[in-house]
């Protein structure tokens, strides 16, 4: 019995069972298996996990043999084994995708994406190649971008942003990794973007959520409500960018790797600077240690060697424990990571007995709501958030109207 397995131009792999049925079931296994009715023949996707399922299940049915496999004479050597190609083919697909990877690391770091959007990315190209194959030129790259992405809506049924996210991190990898020119994605199906109003906090129930948070989770949680900074500006702030004679809070490098000034109420200036002082002090233990380096944005470490020490570097909401980096024997401290503060806050949350779905992000939604109740011009609050486009402001004014709890009922008046 002989299977003819080839590749086909449209990143899948053609197989041929001949007129022996048995091997149906075994086939069917393989992730992605469909039986094109045109040419009458199997397709699984060309990828390597596709590849190495389908070689297992063909080997389990017991048909093929090393037997069968080697032609011998007296004189010859035994030939390869007809799994060979099949292996050198993997170990080729297996490096062309881990150096299409580290090729699409590297146009991002180089392009400034943070690590987030760059882990997004990756993981969404790496999904890509498992489901289709890694792109070729001669492919036709929109039909395969049409068909990944709409898949994601309609079977996978994912959010809006989780598809544009998708599509984003593809239509990079094709212009800027690979150099392909994307045409019109016109029959690509949207996943519906639903309208949701922000969930606010009042002022009462912010307060009640501060009362059952105690130390450092506390601070951090006012600095979100009094600031209106994301969870990742307000746990990566450092020492230098707090203005004390001002008053204000410059983040660097935000969303869209852009930079603003927003204010740093009163009420948080004495318990800063308390909490820097100790701060200062544990610096100061880890100096003695021989340690105290902290890490540097860019190729900072490499222009300013001594900046890692200096006291302006270093986070305001450093980690518990330091961080050690083996193999060039140093220590330091990162910032807190970001769960402690979202354990926090939810725990508090539930403490309080508020019936809301509030996270650290409801602190800031709760900022820009109110500052718009005390009657600032909605240009204002747009600066202070960072909001590239003020529609994205406007979110907040839907949450102002008096909306069903301000009309009085019929019912009422009986």
């Amino acid at each position: 019995m002989s299977v003819r397995i080839q590749s086909t131009k449209t990143g899948k792999l053609s197989i041929n069972l001949g007129n022996d049925p048995q091997f149906l079931k075994f086939i069917q296994v393989v992730k992605g298996c469909k039986f094109d009715w045109v040419v009458q023949e199997w397709t699984v996707p060309d990828t390597l996990v596709s590849i190495q399922a389908l070689l297992y299940s063909l080997w389990s049915t017991n048909q093929f043999s090393i037997a069968n496999a080697i032609e011998t004479k007296s004189s010859e050597q035994p030939k390869s084994l007809p799994v060979e190609p099949a292996k050198r083919k993997i170990d080729e697909q297996k490096t062309h995708v881990s150096n299409l990877i580290s090729c699409c690391k590297d146009r991002l770091r180089a392009a400034h994406y943070s690590p987030r959007t760059e882990s997004a990315y990756v993981h969404w190209i790496e999904e890509f190649i498992n489901t289709g194959g890694s792109p070729t030129p001669s492919e036709k790259a929109e039909y395969r971008i049409n068909a990944f992405v709409t898949s994601l809506a309609v079977k996978d049924n994912v959010a809006a942003s989780t598809q544009n996210q998708a599509l984003a991190a593809l239509l990079f990898l094709y212009r800027q990794v690979l150099g392909i020119a994307i045409g019109d994605l016109e029959d690509l199906i949207r996943a519906k973007k639903p309208d949701h109003l922000p969930v606010v906090m009042t002022r009462d129930e912010v307060k009640a959520v501060l009362s059952v948070m105690q130390a450092e989770p506390k601070l951090m949680a006012m600095v979100l409500y009094g600031t209106g900074l994301r969870l990742n500006e307000c746990i990566s702030l450092r020492v230098q960018d707090l203005d004390f004679n001002s008053n204000s809070v410059i983040v660097h490098d935000g969303k869209g790797g852009k930079d603003r000034a927003t204010m740093l109420p009163a009420a948080l200036v004495q318990p800063i600077k308390e909490h820097l002082k100790r701060v200062q002090a544990l610096h100061q233990q880890d100096l003695k240690d021989g340690w105290g380096r902290v890490y540097l944005p860019s190729s900072l470490d490499k222009k300013y060697p001594s900046a890692a020490v200096e006291w302006i570097w270093q986070w305001v909401f450093p980690q518990a424990r330091r961080w050690r980096d083996p193999a060039k024997n140093l220590e330091g401290r990162f910032h807190v990571d970001a769960s402690v503060l979202q354990r926090a806050v939810r725990d508090a949350v539930m403490l309080s007995g508020i019936h809301k779905h509030a996270s650290c992000h409801t602190f800031r939604h709760s900022f820009a709501t109110q500052l718009l109740e005390n009657g600032y011009d909605i240009r204002t609050v747009q600066e202070l958030l960072g909001h590239s486009d003020v529609r994205t402001t406007m979110i907040y004014t839907h949450v102002l109207n008096k909306g069903p709890g301000g009309v009085r009922s019929p019912l009422d008046g009986l």
